[in-house]
């Protein structure tokens, strides 16, 4: 068994979309290689800084990346293998790619309770508070707007008058 800590500055862009890992960045690699009867463990902890934009404000936000796996590095064998062990070395870097990419949010925030944005003006709701974001009636409901819902009991009778009961 081998440990191993690496610190990998990356030479390209991880990710695309609204996040991503940014060429230069560094990206921290906390590798266990175990030799077992099939081939090579590798387990392996890593963590990276991601940049970006919030997905509904449009802000610069900055997020952590963490990400654990494992994954058996095969010897030559009949079964065909993602993953194999040549000339005695395995090759890490498309499985940690894949990793770190995978981990990036698809629609990331800035922070859970992100309003967004005002759909009228385009200003941040969180820098302004005093906006609020009403639901615009759609036309084709507005003839609903002034309906009320009865109050009888639905017995399809009209309500008798007191002189009515009475005789």
């Amino acid at each position: 068994m081998r440990e191993h800590d690496l610190e990998i500055t990356l030479t390209e862009q991880w990710g695309e979309g609204l996040v991503a890992v940014q060429n230069g960045e560094t990206v921290d690699v906390a590798l266990r290689l175990e030799s077992v009867h099939e081939g090579v463990l590798v387990t392996a902890e890593v963590d990276a800084e991601a940049d970006g934009q919030c997905g509904r404000c449009l802000i610069d936000i900055r997020l952590p990346v963490e990400v654990e796996f494992q994954e058996l590095f095969a010897y030559h064998s009949e079964e065909a293998s993602e993953y194999e062990v040549q000339d005695d070395h395995v090759d890490l870097e498309p499985l940690i790619r894949d990793a770190v990419v995978l981990a990036l949010p698809f629609q990331p925030v800035c922070r859970p309770d992100c309003p967004g944005l005002d759909p009228e003006t385009g200003l941040r709701l969180a820098d302004h508070p005093e906006l609020s974001v009403t639901e615009a009636t759609d036309l084709r409901w507005s003839a609903l707007t002034d309906f009320q819902a009865s109050t009888d009991s639905g017995s399809g009778q009209e309500p008798r008058s007191d002189q009515q009961r009475e005789s």
